[in-house]
């Protein structure tokens, strides 16, 4: 699963701006007031929170559009009923689920992440962990994108992260007994960027980019609580190295 996330404005905002546009980049500027200062950066941000940030669609894919995530289907009546429910989408069954298959076969999106968080479950507790690519700070997920509208005219454009099976160290980490298998989301590497934004792809080109990311790609580490009363919140710090004496003996064979 890929419920908490990390990333910068900044970040978000880098392949808008590598063209060096000055119009492209006073466009991006004026979005941008519609973010408070605490939204700005997404240091922990929960999908649950639906925050908004910005993705790269099909339509124009060199300039982001402002998206909140948690996508809603254009044929839904209420926001509020579904889009806790599709945060994620499963890859596997994206052209088979009502909510996805219209947004998997026109409108796919890139969103690009710092990191993001998971928990590990042993001995009945649970230990956050933040996984990044291990030479790159930035990377593209895959996701799809729908545009809502309300019976009294509210236009809102809704994402959501596309996973996979879990990798090696994803399989790990994300050992949730309640849960069928260990997920991940879709990572795709820069060639299936622009194959996962092409609308030539067919549904049997696209359903053979949901693969996991290789192994030896990302790495991990614990860090503070991201949920409860003791989560650390939106901060610089929450993606900072804390390791636990109860893990110290081996954990994850990351160390």
């Amino acid at each position: 699963m890929c419920y908490d996330i990390k990333t910068s404005l900044e970040k978000q905002l880098r392949m808008a701006l590598l063209g060096g546009n000055k119009a492209e980049a006073d466009e991006i500027a004026d979005k941008l007031k519609i973010f408070s200062k605490d939204e700005v950066n997404l240091y922990l941000a929960s999908g649950f929170d639906h925050p908004t940030m910005f993705i790269y669609t099909q339509d124009e894919p060199q300039k982001p559009i402002i998206a909140t995530w948690g996508l809603v289907p254009e044929w839904s009546t209420q926001k509020e009923t579904i889009w806790n429910k599709t945060l994620n989408a499963r890859g596997e069954t994206i052209f088979e689920k009502p909510s996805f298959k219209d947004s998997a076969a026109s409108k796919r999106c890139l969103i690009y992440l710092e990191g993001f968080y998971e928990h590990h479950h042993k001995n009945g507790k649970t230990y956050p962990y933040f996984i990044k690519h291990k030479e790159k700070e930035l990377f593209a997920v895959a996701g799809l994108w729908s545009e809502w509208q309300s019976e009294l005219g509210e236009v809102l454009k809704t994402f959501s992260i596309v996973t996979t099976k879990a990798n090696e160290l994803m399989a790990e980490i994300h050992n949730n007994p309640k849960l069928a298998e260990p997920r991940m989301p879709l990572i795709l590497h820069e060639e299936a960027e622009e194959k996962w934004l092409s609308e030539e792809l067919g549904q049997d080109a696209i359903e053979k980019l949901i693969q996991p990311t290789k192994d030896g790609e990302l790495i991990a580490h614990t860090v503070a609580p991201i949920k409860g009363s003791k989560a650390s919140g939106n901060v610089p710090e929450a993606s900072l190295e804390l390791r636990y004496a109860e893990l110290e003996v081996k954990q994850l064979g990351l160390f």
